[in-house]
C-alpha cells in the first residue's frame, strides 16, 4: 500500500503527497466529562499533493497560503530524534504492559477517564479494566501511550490506513493537531526522516516546543480554524 509522504519545509508548511486522505475527527466527551471517542467529521476532496499550514495563520486553513513568510514564523524543529523506545518509560501490569513516552504528549485527554490508562494497565488483570486501557492508549491520537501484549510483548495497534485528520477539541474550545496515521513517512529539513510511526501528532497551531510534533500548546492558545463544532 502506497503511505505518502510529508516534507516539513524550513519556516513553512507541511508538504505532503502520496494522495493521502485529509478529514477531520472530533474528540467527543463521554458520561464522565473528558474525550472517550473519535467522530469523523468533513472529508476533504482527494488531492496528490497539497501543502498544510502549521504557522497557524493562513486564511485558508488548513491549507497554506503563504502567511508564514510575511510574518516571519520561526518553525525550527526542536523535537528529539530518538526512537520511540528510547523516551518511553514501561509500566507493567498484569494483563498488559504500558508504555508511555510523556514527550510526545499532545493533551488529547483519552488518558483520564476511569482512574487513568496507568491505573487500568496496573489492574489489567480484571478483563474489563484491561480492554479499556488497551482501548484508551489506542485513541490516544499522538502515540504517545502504546499497549502491549503481556505474552507476547507485541504493541497493540490501531489498524489505521495511511491517511491525514484534523482533529477538534469541541471541550477545550480548540482546534487540535494534524494527526498522521498508518506510517506515513515525516521527513524534516534536513533530510533525515523522523521514526515512522503508526500514529503521530503535528503542531499545526505554530506554537509548539516540540515542532514539528504537538505539544499540547493549541489549547493553551485556544487555535481556532473555524470548525462549527467549537461553537457549541
Amino acid at each position: 500500500m502506497k503511505k505518502g509522504k510529508i516534507v516539513v519545509s524550513k519556516n513553512g508548511p507541511y508538504l505532503v503527497s502520496g494522495s493521502l486522505p485529509l478529514g477531520k475527527e472530533i474528540s467527543e466527551v463521554g458520561k464522565e466529562g473528558e474525550p472517550e471517542q473519535w467522530v469523523k467529521s468533513k472529508q476533504y476532496p482527494d488531492q496528490e499533493n497539497y501543502a498544510l499550514c502549521r504557522c497557524g495563520r493562513s486564511a485558508n486553513k488548513p491549507f497554506c497560503d503563504g502567511t508564514h513568510a510575511r510574518v516571519g514564523f520561526d518553525g525550527t524543529e526542536t523535537a528529539s530524534r530518538k526512537l520511540y523506545a528510547e523516551q518511553a518509560q514501561k509500566i507493567e501490569g498484569p494483563g498488559i504492559y504500558l508504555e508511555d513516552a510523556e514527550s510526545l504528549c499532545a493533551a488529547g485527554r483519552f488518558c483520564h477517564p476511569e482512574g487513568g490508562t496507568w491505573n487500568l494497565a496496573l489492574e489489567s488483570a480484571d478483563p474489563g479494566k484491561r480492554e479499556l486501557a488497551i482501548q484508551q492508549a489506542c485513541n490516544c491520537p499522538s502515540g504517545r501511550l502504546v499497549a502491549h501484549d503481556k505474552k507476547t510483548g507485541k504493541p497493540i495497534e490501531p489498524n489505521c490506513a495511511p491517511s491525514i485528520s484534523l482533529v477538534e477539541d469541541p471541550q477545550a474550545k480548540s482546534s487540535g493537531p494534524i494527526w498522521v496515521k498508518g506510517g506515513v513517512e515525516i521527513e524534516p529539513e534536513d533530510g533525515k526522516v523522523y521514526e515512522t510511526r503508526n500514529r503521530v501528532t503535528l503542531c499545526r497551531c505554530g506554537r509548539s516546543n516540540n515542532k514539528p510534533f504537538c505539544d499540547g500548546s493549541h489549547i493553551r492558545f485556544r487555535f481556532n480554524d473555524g470548525d462549527e463544532s467549537l461553537n457549541k
